[in-house]
């Protein structure tokens, strides 16, 4: 079994979509980016190359290629898994935390889920996405940007 830890965070702006896990989140700012800037799924690409050892998001998908404007990061994260089958890994689970002021995630949480799982095409029950705040505390708690935290374990 090999773990990996994914990290990732973006300034949220007016006039975008906020997108967690492939879900539009309703909301009246969204995360600035070159791809959708889902930053969810951004640290659960990087917790999966992390742990197979094949670099990082910025390198399988650089920021400056226009391949990447505006596309779903579930797209990015099939090839991921893809990738890792190629490499003859099989992915056993994935945990997340968001933090974020706001907006609350909750109601999200199930679909976001649904949408990792269903991409990775692993049971609902290895994907748990969980959201907490900053309490008020640095450029998150004072809402103006979004991070993510994710590990995966892989076969």
């Amino acid at each position: 079994m090999r773990v990996g830890f994914g990290f990732d965070v973006h300034p949220l702006v007016p006039e975008r979509n906020l997108i967690l896990g492939g879900v539009t989140i309703n909301f009246d700012k969204g995360l600035s980016g070159h791809s959708d800037a889902d930053v969810l799924t951004h640290a659960i690409i990087d917790a999966l190359l992390g742990a197979a050892g094949l670099k990082d998001i910025g390198t399988r998908f650089p920021p400056d290629d226009p391949a990447y404007k505006d596309i779903s990061s579930l797209v990015l994260l099939e090839k991921v898994k893809r990738l890792l089958k190629a490499n003859g890994y099989t992915i056993n689970n994935i945990d997340t935390t968001v933090v974020a002021e706001q907006p609350k995630l909750a109601p999200y949480i199930d679909d976001i889920c649904k949408n990792i799982s269903n991409t990775l095409e692993i049971s609902l029950s290895r994907v748990n996405v969980k959201a907490t705040t900053q309490e008020g505390l640095g450029f998150i708690g004072k809402g103006m940007g979004i991070a993510a935290h994710a590990i995966a374990t892989i076969v």
